[in-house]
């Protein structure tokens, strides 16, 4: 069973290595292709199908995997992106584009699901360092893809796609050979019970009480990162032509694997976990100035150095904080709505960078669309620490247990 096991986390973090470095490889190209042939506003909506898949996919995947088995709900799904990819060479125009980057998004809200039931799956010991290699394999692929993405910046997207449908190949033949039709965990007590194919039952989960501006303030985290995911290609296509649209993702990437545990580790052990998200959010405001103010390589760079306490400091410290303000009987619920909001902020994001830079051009105010981006997050940041010592799990618990006693004492007052 350990050597199963052990194949199948070979399997998962190939496949997750992989599937990151293809992706990296074609959306900062098709973003700057699309900004330049088309305008931002549509590199926008093409960027946010992806993620409008990804979200409905999250009513299917309970229902996909019932009855094609885990293994069965990553092989379709990652079948399904490798197909979209490989046409997105061949598209042309907005529309095509859109369509094919909504199954993209279906695909992989199908498959990274799937693959994280696998990691779910292993003795709770074993947990921790499989999530780990998970993570580390991401990150690698984001910086190899970066690299790759420079390197065939030049090509035609029939060839560059070809590619990239290459790698989701390479992730089918991997996760179907390695990992397990079930993962390896209990088979379910009720095997007869059947699951909708679609089911909107993760809307029914959603539950912000008490932790309502903690969630918005993780849609607004994501708004503005998924700003910088589509709007530094159109950046570097507008400004920084001589670079590839990738460039500052392999920046990033191979700063946040050097950076991520010795800096999280060494500001979490000093400060709050709201604290350490105002530090992570003030980096990307110094970062979005850097940007705007800048608009030349070397404040690219040093942007690109300075966003990554985003993902580094927000990120983990935002489950800290959740977990510290939901009260336990709550926070399955509570990790599904960070899902949702995560989502929203994702789609409207992707929207707003692409709308942002074309109003950016048109006021003739250049670097316009980081100066919101980074007045939105300093007061995130400011939100963060106005409520970094308030609102625990406790007060949240209190906050129930007095709201039951009032409820009571109004039923007895009816009766």
């Amino acid at each position: 069973m350990i050597r199963e096991r052990k194949r199948a986390l070979a399997g998962v973090v190939g496949g997750i290595l992989l599937a990151n470095t293809g992706s990296y490889i074609w959306f900062p190209v098709l973003v700057a292709t699309l900004g330049g042939t088309d305008s931002g506003f549509w590199a926008g909506v093409v960027m946010c199908m992806t993620y409008v898949g990804r979200l409905l996919a999250t009513f299917s995947y309970e229902g996909i995997a019932a009855r094609l088995g885990i293994r069965g709900a990553v092989l379709l799904g990652t079948g399904l992106e490798a197909v979209a990819l490989g046409l997105m060479g061949f598209a042309g125009g907005v529309f095509s584009y859109g369509v094919l980057a909504f199954f993209i998004g279906f695909g992989s809200g199908t498959s990274f699901p799937g693959l994280k039931n696998v990691l779910v799956s292993f003795p709770e010991d074993e947990r921790p360092k499989a999530f780990s290699a998970f993570q580390m394999a991401g990150q690698v692929g984001l910086f190899g893809g970066a690299l790759l993405g420079a390197v065939l910046a030049h090509v035609d997207l029939r060839t560059l796609f070809s590619v990239v449908f290459a790698f989701f190949a390479g992730f089918c033949v991997i996760t179907s050979a390695l990992i397990p039709r079930d993962g390896f965990a209990r088979a379910p007590e009720r095997p007869d019970v059947r699951v909708p194919l679609f089911s909107p039952a993760a809307f029914k989960g959603i539950d912000v009480r008490g932790a309502t501006r903690y969630f918005l303030l993780s849609a607004a985290f994501w708004f503005l990162s998924l700003g910088y995911v589509v709007g530094i290609p159109l950046h570097m296509a507008e400004y920084v032509s001589g670079w590839a649209p990738s460039s500052p993702f392999w920046i990033t990437g191979l700063s946040i694997l050097v950076l991520q545990y010795p800096l999280f580790k060494l500001v979490s052990t000093r400060l709050s976990p709201g604290a350490v998200m105002a530090v992570g959010l003030a980096g990307m405001t110094v970062a979005f100035i850097a940007f705007g103010a800048g608009r030349t390589a070397p404040w690219v760079v040093v942007g690109c150095l300075t966003v990554v306490l985003g993902e580094i400091l927000f990120v983990p410290s935002f489950d800290l904080w959740i977990a510290g303000r939901v009260p336990e009987e709550r926070l399955a619920r509570a990790m599904g709505a960070m899902h949702f909001f995560r989502s929203a902020g994702n789609m409207v994001g992707s929207l707003a960078a692409g709308i942002l830079f074309d109003l950016s051009r048109s006021l003739d105010v250049p670097g316009g669309n980081w100066y919101v981006a980074a007045v939105l997050a300093a007061g995130c940041a400011l939100i963060c620490l106005s409520g970094r010592k308030s609102g625990t799990a406790a007060d949240a618990r209190r906050t129930d247990g007095a709201n039951a006693t009032e409820n009571e004492e109004k039923v007895g007052e009816n009766v």
